[in-house]
Parts: structure tokens; sequence; C-alpha cells
């Protein structure tokens, strides 16, 4: 006969269990992990993505070209796919044939178990707050990292944050500023990594944040050459009406640059904005000075941020 006080703890688990309660870094625990940074790579890196239509095919192509000769890249995508949906065998991944249908598709697992892979980049699928609800977002980055891991220690596993819907009812820039805290951080990252057997943290790329402060910076008066609003850096669709969510080749050059600035730990400002898209074809390039603001705020940001892995600013 099993002891009362044994008892009375599996039933507290029990109870726990049913109601959702996940294990959860505090804060400060969570910080802590990220007090050292990373060393700047030596050589030019193998990066996998695993993601979706926010990962795109233009995306790490311009970030190929941004870092120069060397650098290497495959992806695993889907249309709005969760991390949960490319690690369960049984579970569809949306438009999975027609995102991956391009020469650079790996199948996630087997790119993650080869050990092949200098960094892999994941991310969830956005609305951010539904994925952590009903798709148990922290649990497969855990797993997705210690899978990573497992194959190869050394391997630089990264949250690539991205952002929601910019006719948001909370309001866009408002919705990234808190996002960061109370669902990336304080879901993805606090439970995924509070089980310590990650072999390390998970590293953040903040798109999501790029994105604001480039925003902010745009649209004070008089704005910036050949930009003067958020929309337009997101697409347009075949009717004319507004994409509130994907971005067109501007911004797939800021997310790009930001992913160069993180892996790389290198400052972008000088690189080339002058790019191709994935198909050969020459992508919408920003004016020069855009260009250059662009590159700086993404190095404000993640110099400013230390989730990044990257040496902070004094």
């Amino acid at each position: 006969m099993m002891h009362p006080l044994r008892t009375a703890k599996l039933l507290l688990l029990l109870a726990l269990s049913a109601c959702g309660f996940q294990k959860s870094l505090p804060e400060e625990s969570l910080n802590q992990l990220y007090s050292t940074p990373l060393s700047p790579p030596e050589r030019p890196l193998r990066v996998f993505h695993l993601g979706h239509s926010l990962v795109n095919r233009n995306m790490p192509v311009m970030l190929e070209q941004l870092a120069g000769n060397g650098h290497d890249h495959r992806s695993q995508l889907g249309w709005g796919a969760t991390l949960q949906s490319h690690w369960e065998p049984d579970v569809p991944i949306n438009g999975f044939e027609q995102e991956n249908a391009h020469p650079r598709y790996q199948d996630a697992h087997e790119a993650v178990r080869s050990g092949r892979f200098d960094a892999v980049v994941l991310t969830e699928m956005v609305e951010i707050r539904e994925a952590i609800k009903y798709f148990d977002s922290p649990k497969y980055l855990r797993l997705w990292a210690r899978e990573a891991r497992t194959h190869r220690p050394d391997t630089r596993v990264y949250l690539y944050e991205t952002w929601h819907q910019l006719d948001d009812a909370e309001g866009w820039l408002q919705r990234v500023d808190k996002d960061l805290g109370r669902y990336w951080e304080g879901e993805l990252l606090a439970k995924g990594l509070a089980h310590g057997d990650t072999g390390g943290p998970v590293y953040v790329i903040p798109a999501g944040q790029v994105m604001a402060r480039f925003v902010r910076r745009l649209e004070q008066a008089p704005g910036l050459p050949g930009l003067s609003s958020r929309s337009e850096l997101f697409v347009r669709n075949p009717d004319g009406t507004q994409d509130n969510i994907h971005l067109n080749d501007l911004g797939n050059y800021i997310v790009a640059l930001t992913h160069y600035a993180v892996l790389y730990q290198r400052n972008p400002v000088g690189l080339p904005f002058r790019l191709k898209r994935a198909d050969g074809t020459d992508a919408d390039s920003p004016d020069e000075a855009t260009a250059r603001v662009m590159q700086e705020v993404v190095w404000e940001v993640v110099t400013t941020y230390p989730k990044t892995g990257v040496a902070q600013r004094p």
C-alpha cells in the first residue's frame, strides 16, 4: 500500500499536470544563462533554418550573400508551421510540398542528427500566444535544442523572434514590445530551458525588436529615402491589398542583416544592399542611406540584448 504522503504528492503532480503546469526559470536565472557571450565563429557557417513563411526562401539566400563565400544553408519550412509539426511525424505540415520545392531543402530530423550544421535556427508559428497555448511551444523548443546538441554538442541553437499582424488590435509596436518578455522569453525560453538538458541556452535572433526600432526611426518625420511607413516593408497581395504579416525584399533584407549580426557577431554596417532573391532575380533594394540606417539599427539592438550571445556595448 502506498504511503499517504507519497499518494498526496502523486495526486498533486497529476493535478498540476492537468492544469498545464510547466517548470519555468525565474527571470534572474534565465538572464544568468546569457551572462557570458559566445565567441565569434572562426569560419563560415553551415546554418539550418526550421520554420515557416516568415523564414521563406529569400531571407536565407540574402544572408548567404551577406556572409560571403563558404556560408551555406538548408531549411525545412511550412505554412504557419509549428515546432510541434516539424517534430511529430503524424502531425501534418501545411504547405510542405510547396515550401520545400527547392534545392536547399533538407529533412529537419536528418539535418540536426547529422552534426553537419554549426547553427540551427528555430522559429515558432505566429500567432505566438496560440502556438504556446495549443501546440506546446516550450516543449518542442526544448526537444529540438536537445536533439541538435545531442548529436553535436557545440551546435549553436537560436530562436528567431518574429512579429504578428500589422493590424493587431493591441497595436503592432505595442505587441512587439510586450511579446518579447511575456512570450518569447517568459514562455519559450523560461520553460524550454528550465530542465537544464538542452546543452546550453538557446540564443535569440531579435528580428521583431529590430523591425520595431527601425519602424520607429522610419516613421519619425521626414522618414527615410524611399520609405515612409511600416507597411512598405511588407508585401502587397495580387489584388493590391496589404499583406499584414509577410515581408517584401526590404523587410527580408533587415531580417537577413539581423541573422548575420547575431550568427557572425559582426557589425553589418557597410555590407552590400543590392542582393538577389532565391530565384536569381534582383531583389528590390533600399536606398543607400536607408540601408545604412537599417544596418545601424540592427547592430544597436543586437549589442544591447544579451540573449543574442553577442558581446554587449560597454
